[in-house]
């Protein structure tokens, strides 16, 4: 596959991921390829290559008939990611915390920043630079497999973090939670970024329970 070819698929997939985890794209609804190809103005192979990566990410489901569709959020989808989250994301970043080098120390306080000013954009944005945060705060180590673990997790967790985030209040709670987090982290106290980030996670998936008690899709409703 050549070099264009690669690059377009990988606009294609950002743009496509953006759409769902802003809920412009509902669970259940189709992906049209000629149509997006249209829009976009290429060619059909980089819109297969980025809607088949999607699929392996989980963001999409291929039916024989239907083509692609967009994966449904769930409160059973919810608990299986954060549960994930929660059994390998605290001690990766507390490993992680311990043997950050001053490089990596200044990349995840980068991403900080980042994610800090994308709370005054959008909430697509900062699901997004919430990823890279996080996935900044597990990279030091060199545990390649926990970092791609911990980021393809991540990537699932999107649409639910803006869902988390809509309702008024939790964007303010979850910048507290978050530069406790680094403060803690740059301090390398392992046992205090295990014990923030594992509270970080599950308040996350109790208020994503109690919306989908009130509503199944709480991304599309825009309510608690």
């Amino acid at each position: 596959m050549s070099i264009v070819v690669r690059t377009l698929a990988e606009r294609v997939f950002e743009i496509v991921r953006e759409r769902i985890a802003k809920g412009d794209l509902a669970g259940d609804e189709p992906i049209r390829q000629d149509a997006l190809a249209g829009e976009l103005g290429i060619s059909k192979i980089p819109v297969r290559e980025a809607l088949g990566r999607l699929e392996q990410e989980g963001l999409l489901v291929s039916h024989a008939n239907r083509g692609y569709v967009v994966q449904s959020m769930s409160s059973e989808q919810a608990d299986e990611i954060f549960a994930l989250r929660l059994s390998i994301e605290p001690r990766a970043a507390a490993c992680a915390a311990r043997a950050a080098t001053e490089p990596e120390r200044k990349r995840a306080r980068d991403a900080f920043d980042a994610l800090e000013n994308a709370a005054e954009r959008n909430l697509a944005d900062v699901a997004v630079k919430n990823r890279d945060f996080h996935t900044q705060l597990v990279r030091p180590g060199g545990r390649l497999l926990t970092t791609q673990l911990v980021e393809r997790l991540a990537i699932l967790a999107e649409r639910y973090v803006v869902a988390h985030l809509k309702p008024a209040g939790r964007d303010a709670r979850a910048h507290l939670e978050h530069r406790a987090l680094l403060e803690a982290w740059l301090d390398r106290d392992e046992k205090r970024v295990e014990s923030l980030l594992a509270f970080h996670i599950e308040g996350t998936l109790h208020d994503l329970r109690t919306q989908f008690a009130v509503h199944p899709c709480p991304l599309s409703a825009g309510i608690a």
